[in-house]
């Protein structure tokens, strides 16, 4: 796989790693009750502890796709730093 089809690929699996960490992110800030017993509520029939679990494992790998996204692009951010500094 050349360096373009990998890079297309990093992109769009972070951007779907994205929104997915965002969705269950607002489910747990706003569909989910707070406090004691919070585990035992539900949203769409999913247990809180499982959206907890979805969110965190995704984020995770957002993180790594992130990492990887820098590498393939540290030559231009090498570069943009240097023009940006005026170095040559």
């Amino acid at each position: 796989m050349n360096k373009a089809k990998l890079n297309y690929m990093v992109d769009f699996f972070m951007f779907i790693s994205f929104l997915i960490t965002a969705m269950t992110g607002l489910v747990l800030k706003f569909a989910l009750s707070k406090g004691r017993r919070s585990g035992q509520s539900e949203f769409l029939s999913i247990i809180k502890s499982n959206w907890e679990l979805v969110h965190d494992w995704i984020g995770i790998l957002m993180i790594f796709l992130i990492i990887i996204h820098i590498v393939l692009h540290w030559d231009w951010i090498v570069a943009m730093t240097k023009g940006l500094f005026g170095r040559s």
